[in-house]
């Protein structure tokens, strides 16, 4: 039976991909830099006899072809980069790289999308179609890897019925997975304002154009945009993150810098509320004698998990892993670029439960102290190659 032999081969590789974790996690590149972590990815689809290309200049996509290869296709995407976080897990794999770490798991998804490949490969006249491995790069810096693997053709020649990703969820525990149908993560714009006036003495505001005042008053008013215009049934975000200006006690500055994220999980509302943040900002500046710039930085688009995908991944799961090991996932405000994947085809972004406490594994992602129990790779691989295989549109 081929999901017995998937958990075999996941069980007897597990020891393998847990040291190609490790070599990961010690060796963290930056998005849009993984040329190192490319070489690897390679390097090992070379070793599993898996032919392969190079896209958007260290993305890789991976083929393979099992039985009657033109019956169905199904891509699989892993991201490969890292953040900015100095670590400060005390591992023998901790990062190698001063101030950089895979502190978001990405190490993780990489690894169990080289372990799904193995499997796949080895049985790959057991299971029908083909399969498209995307290991994509800059997943986390605009304008998203996802975007320049899209526009080099990894969804072309031959398309995909369907995409699934997976991500680590420290909030979830080792064992279990989680799904859902629709929205479940959110789009996310950079909002990047600066306020310019006359500035001058403190004690005389009335001959200046008080940049800090007006900062505030906008900062106060673009919160009206989410309260008083967006369904509140839609959930929606808009946080200003960083004020700088001034430097002193007696001085009014002549500008202050404003940065910030708009979030969305719907489309249309993300339209409208540009439009509002525009017209908000146009006439604080008219009412204040302000003048102030704004750019809005277009940032990823909602994940859109397709039902039907999503509901033949999450039965899939229950048959591999057991129907009480698999849990709805919840709706997250942060944001992921496998959001453009799902406006192209039909896909299906799930949850990999990766939480000990017992081990004192219980940090969220994009914090210094982030790890995973490394059990959960065995886990990761083997759904990620079962979907592969077994997933009939």
């Amino acid at each position: 039976m081929l999901q017995q032999r998937i958990q075999e081969l996941a069980r007897q590789y597990a020891a393998e991909f847990i040291a190609v974790r490790q070599h990961l996690h010690a060796h963290p590149e930056l998005s849009y830099q993984e040329f190192e972590t490319s070489k690897f990815v390679q390097e090992k689809l070379r070793s599993f006899g898996i032919p392969f290309e190079v896209k958007a200049t260290t993305g890789v996509l991976g083929i393979i072809s099992g039985k009657n290869p033109d019956s169905r296709v199904i891509a699989l995407r892993a991201d490969m980069d890292a953040l900015p976080i100095v670590e400060e897990n005390e591992v023998a794999y901790k990062s190698k790289n001063p101030g950089v770490m895979h502190a978001c798991g990405h190490d993780v998804h990489t690894t169990i999308l080289l372990g799904a490949a193995k499997i796949l490969q080895e049985l790959k006249h057991e299971w029908e179609g083909t399969i498209k491995l995307l290991f994509q790069p800059g997943e986390e810096r605009n304008p998203g890897g996802a975007s320049y693997m899209i526009r080099e053709g990894v969804l072309e020649n031959p398309r995909p019925q369907g995409i699934f990703g997976l991500h680590v969820h420290p909030g979830l525990d080792l064992g279990k997975l989680s799904f859902r149908k629709g929205r479940v993560m959110a789009s996310a714009d950079e909002l990047y304002i600066t306020v310019k006036g006359k500035g001058g003495h403190a004690a005389a505001p009335h001959v200046t154009v008080d940049t800090i005042l007006v900062a505030a008053q906008l900062i106060q008013s673009l919160q009206q945009i989410i309260s008083r215009n967006n369904n509140p049934l839609s959930p929606s975000v808009l946080s200003i993150c960083s004020i700088q200006g001034g430097h002193t006690t007696n001085v009014i500055p002549s500008e202050v810098k404003l940065m910030g994220t708009f979030r969305a999980m719907d489309e249309t509302w993300r339209s409208r509320a540009h439009e509002l943040i525009r017209n908000q900002v146009k006439g604080v500046a008219e009412a204040t004698g302000a003048e102030i710039d704004l750019h809005i930085d277009i940032g990823y688009p909602t994940v859109d998990n397709d039902p039907v995908l999503t509901g033949k991944g999450w039965q899939l799961a229950e048959a591999y892993m057991g129907k009480e090991q698999v849990e709805e996932t919840e709706i997250r405000m942060g944001a992921e670029d496998f959001g453009f994947y799902t406006q192209v085809i039909p896909g299906c972004f799930y949850r990999l439960g990766v939480r000990n406490e017992a081990k004192g594994i219980i940090h969220n992602v994009h914090t210094p102290q982030f790890d995973i129990d490394e059990r959960a790779i065995e886990t990761g691989m083997g759904m990620m190659a079962w979907l592969g295989a077994a997933t009939v549109l």
